[in-house]
């Protein structure tokens, strides 16, 4: 059963535009601190920030890596994970390369997908692969599936949320329908309601990506009557 401290702690909350102040990083901080989500999801220059804001707290600090386009070479995208996983981040959200999936250069992306997750779980680092679905065929949707369910990142994820547009039901479902139980899969992207928060929580989505988080979990303590 759902409550308000768990749907919190699936939630990671977002904060990911190029001109985002330190002023509006550290309310986003305190928002973690006071609604209890489960993760800030940042930029990599802001992970060192954000870890000195959040120590002690047990919130995850999120980089997200290659973002938002995936276009950087794979020693680029090691590089950015290393320097994150220094500077203190808890996850790695990185984009694949959707250009190189468009060649039909599969071999590529399960290589660059085996080099992120081995880098992050030799570091103890959780793993998202961003799909950004967007821009793919649902042929290509369920290959990449295929790759996750060999390599086992912890989560795959719809969106960056830059994209031409975010989560969908469908995706969600069809992603679950292929990796099952031994992938997490994240909902990013349009996610900016409780009604929405649950459909995806529904068709499968363990984890979600919103800048909403705050008014999603006013919405459910309002469905449930819960003051505060």
């Amino acid at each position: 059963m759902l409550t308000v401290k768990k749907i919190a702690k699936i939630i990671d909350h977002t904060i990911l535009k190029p001109n985002a102040t330190s002023l509006e990083i550290t309310k986003a901080c305190n928002e973690c601190k006071k609604y209890g989500f489960g993760m800030i999801a940042i930029n990599s220059a802001q992970v060192k920030f954000c870890k000195e804001q959040l120590k002690g707290t047990g919130i995850h600090v999120g980089a997200a890596i290659s973002f938002p386009l995936g276009q950087t070479t794979l020693e680029t995208k090691l590089f950015e994970t290393k320097n994150s996983i220094d500077n203190g981040c808890d996850e790695i959200d990185y984009v694949i390369n959707i250009g190189e999936l468009k060649n039909g250069n599969i071999k590529y992306i399960e290589e660059e997908m085996e080099a992120m997750v081995d880098l992050c779980r030799d570091r103890n680092i959780i793993s998202k692969a961003i799909l950004e679905n967007c821009y793919l065929e649902k042929n290509e949707i369920i290959e990449l599936c295929k790759i996750a369910l060999k390599i086992k990142p912890d989560f795959i994820k719809t969106s960056t949320g830059f994209g031409i547009s975010g989560a969908k039901i469908e995706d969600v479902k069809l992603m679950k329908s292929i990796v099952k139980d031994e992938v997490g899969i994240k909902a990013a992207g349009g996610i900016r309601d409780l009604n929405t928060f649950l459909e995806m929580i529904d068709a499968g989505a363990t984890r979600i990506g919103t800048t909403s988080s705050i008014k999603i979990i006013k919405e459910y303590r309002n469905s449930k009557g819960i003051q505060k």
